[in-house]
């Protein structure tokens, strides 16, 4: 395989995963073509009888990133904190997702103080080691897994 294709073309891959993973639970899934304003894919669903939008930002890990990162996302940049928008993070290796709401996200992850990612976030879900394997941070474990935010999302 061509590394350069590879690379590029990663997280894309990762994103049709995820956004597969919503299709194959019954959402109605659309796609953006730009990703300019952290959305990924808007799911669009009935809330008493008027259509309600959620967007979504997709960050995900594959088994071929390196061990230490697998449950980690070291700078995330939320700009907007919003009732209707969530992150869902997928980490392939774990087969497990975390769906996210932004405002949550912004309360939980710890913000970087200094350095080239300054303001963003750290997004730690899971450690890994080869001893004892996956260890989920509790203070998500509310997330994880957890598709019926979106099912039951009120608007």
């Amino acid at each position: 395989m061509v590394r350069y294709r590879h690379t590029a073309s990663f997280g894309k891959r990762q994103e049709f995963i995820a956004i597969a993973e919503l299709l194959r639970r019954g959402f109605d899934v659309y796609q953006t073509l730009v990703d300019d304003q952290q959305i990924d894919c808007v799911i669009r669903k009935e809330v008493s009888g008027n259509p309600t939008y959620l967007d979504i930002q997709i960050k995900a890990r594959s088994k071929d990133a390196n061990q230490r990162s697998w449950g980690e996302w070291p700078s995330v940049n939320l700009r907007s904190p919003r009732r209707n928008f969530f992150f869902i993070f997928y980490s392939e290796p774990a087969d497990c997702y975390w769906i996210i709401p932004s405002s949550a996200l912004s309360a939980l992850a710890r913000r970087t103080k200094s350095g080239k990612h300054i303001g963003e976030l750290k997004v730690t879900l899971a450690t890994y080691s080869n001893e004892t394997g996956f260890r989920f941070r509790t203070e998500f474990e509310e997330y994880r897994n957890n598709f019926n935010a979106l099912e039951n999302f009120d608007g």
